[in-house]
């Protein structure tokens, strides 16, 4: 626009009127031409202006979220302590903040830090698998130091009192670390929706080493290990897992090797079984839960060989157990209010045509009464279940060699559970106690006072335990807790014997 033109001060020759018309004609035609050009870059002159005022915008917004940032980073570098949360954001931080380009720089450095610690932890963290599914391990290092007081059948997680014997010492002292675990978790394929995963857990309570100290060589044990497709309501189990219809425990670290009050009122056995679990959502905050399965019909006896296995009077049946459950859970002061029935079956061949039915019923609850107290427990009542743990491991009883075709076989009767109280002081610190007790019937144990390779004393009528504990986690992945338990074992003649044991654990997760 402000372009000159060029002018001559030679003497032009008179044009003629048609000439003149169409030189003017030219002068409209040049001058519509750079109107329009002119109109063009006004208008991309404008589009650059609005671009120009977002991207000044975002910028500014990008310099207010960075000024409490670079306020804080400056602060922390001499500030410890509570003072560190008292950080006042001034101008000093905005010198820190060059020109637009500088800041959107500083902006992909600091993204591309990030994606490389990602990256790092990832691969720190990655466990390389045979296959292209991700694996996952995970465990406790748990040490447990033991104080005794009386007779224990087991040193570092007791399950009753033996009877009293002038060569057993009367209180002992120990630590172990074979209470820790070991698990891996693969996570598998989708198929048509459901989701395919697996974990298998071991610890080191397989017993110990033939060698000088070999108690404090635990030996790697199986424990769990189990295969899951699971769907948007219904699941499929399978593998070895706690039995289903009896799914809780009491809240303890100190026994981790044998669930707290297995053989004194908690059926516990990790039973190969398959199971199918359909969950129905009643309400927004209630939902009811169907499971039915078939498991390997245990019955608490010995094995027989430390290398060959053979067939136990449950599998000797040539069929498996049945069981089934149903739970109906309410959501309640932010934990699950649950409710929940079962029941067992399965039947048992101890030779020359001597068939025993084994079944249980059982319930379970848990209970919010706040948002900090809880009451959970367990209560079941059957015959010839020695394999899940009651009857304080005993399945029969008989009165005489199990060889002789004429000794009568009687399933033990029994009833027993437990209950617990929990307090959650915070989210990190928590209280619980707990009592739990086995009871066999003793009109089965005086009639028939024999039973078939029992771990236990076959006269041992009732066990019982309680314990008061508390659990501190200070971080997502260390727990330190303290537990005091009493024991208390009976026998069919009234004979009592008690103990005390003292558990301070100490682990970390990972």
């Amino acid at each position: 626009m402000m372009s000159s033109l060029a002018v001559s001060g030679q003497e032009v020759p008179q044009a003629s009127p048609q000439s003149q018309a169409e030189s003017l004609d030219d002068r409209l035609q040049d001058l519509q031409k750079r109107m329009s050009e002119l109109q063009s870059l006004m208008t991309a002159m404008h589009a650059e202006m609005l671009r120009s005022r977002a991207e000044v915008s975002e910028l500014r917004r990008e310099l207010e979220a960075t000024r409490p940032v670079v306020a804080t980073g400056q602060q922390a570098e001499n500030i410890t302590g509570p003072e560190r949360q008292a950080t006042v954001p001034g101008s000093a931080a905005a010198s820190h903040v060059g020109s637009g380009e500088e800041r959107r720089v500083q902006k992909l450095e600091e993204e591309q830090q990030l994606s490389n610690a990602r990256v790092a932890e990832q691969y720190q963290t990655k466990v390389e698998s045979a296959s292209k599914y991700r694996v996952r391990l995970s465990g406790a290092v748990i040490l447990n130091l033991i104080g005794n007081r009386g007779i224990v059948d087991n040193l570092d997680f007791p399950s009753l009192v033996p009877a009293d014997r002038p060569i057993d010492p009367h209180g002992s002292f120990g630590a172990s670390l074979r209470q820790s675990l070991l698990g891996l978790e693969v996570f598998g394929p989708e198929i048509k929706g459901a989701h395919v995963s697996a974990d298998v857990q071991f610890d080191f309570a397989g017993g110990f080493p033939d060698t000088p100290d070999g108690v404090t060589l635990g030996l790697p044990r199986l424990r769990t290990g189990v295969i899951r497709i699971a769907g948007p309501s219904t699941t499929l189990v399978a593998g070895q897992d706690a039995p289903f219809f009896s799914p809780l425990s009491p809240s303890s670290i100190a026994s981790l090797a044998l669930p707290a009050f297995a053989y004194a009122g908690n059926l516990w056995t990790w039973t190969p079984q398959i199971r199918l679990e359909r969950r129905l959502k009643l309400a927004e905050n209630s939902s009811f839960l169907l499971q039915g399965g078939i498991l390997d019909p245990l019955t608490g006896e010995l094995p027989s060989s430390q290398f060959l296995r053979t067939p136990q009077a449950g599998e000797a049946s040539r069929q498996p157990a049945y069981a089934t459950r149903a739970a109906w859970s309410h959501r309640l002061f932010n934990h699950e209010f649950t409710l929940g029935v079962g029941g067992y079956y399965s039947r048992q061949n101890w030779a020359f045509h001597r068939n025993v039915d084994a079944w249980a019923g059982t319930t379970d609850w848990t209970v919010p009464l706040t948002g900090r107290w809880e009451l959970s427990g367990e209560f079941y009542r059957g015959r010839a279940i020695g394999g899940l743990g009651a009857g304080i491991g005993r399945s029969v009883v008989l009165n005489g060699a199990l060889t002789a075709p004429t000794t009568q076989v009687r399933g033990l009767n029994s009833s027993g559970g437990w209950a617990q109280v929990k307090f959650r002081e915070t989210e990190k610190f928590e209280w619980n106690g707990a009592f739990g007790q086995d009871n066999s019937f003793a009109r089965d144990l005086r009639l028939f006072p024999l039973s078939f390779q029992s771990y236990f004393d076959p006269s041992l009528s009732r066990n019982r335990s309680a314990f008061l504990n508390f659990i501190y986690r200070p971080r997502s992945d260390l727990l330190f807790s303290v537990e005091y338990r009493r024991l208390q074992t009976i026998s069919v003649s009234g004979n009592s014997e008690s103990a005390d044991h003292v558990n301070v654990s100490l682990g970390v997760l990972f």
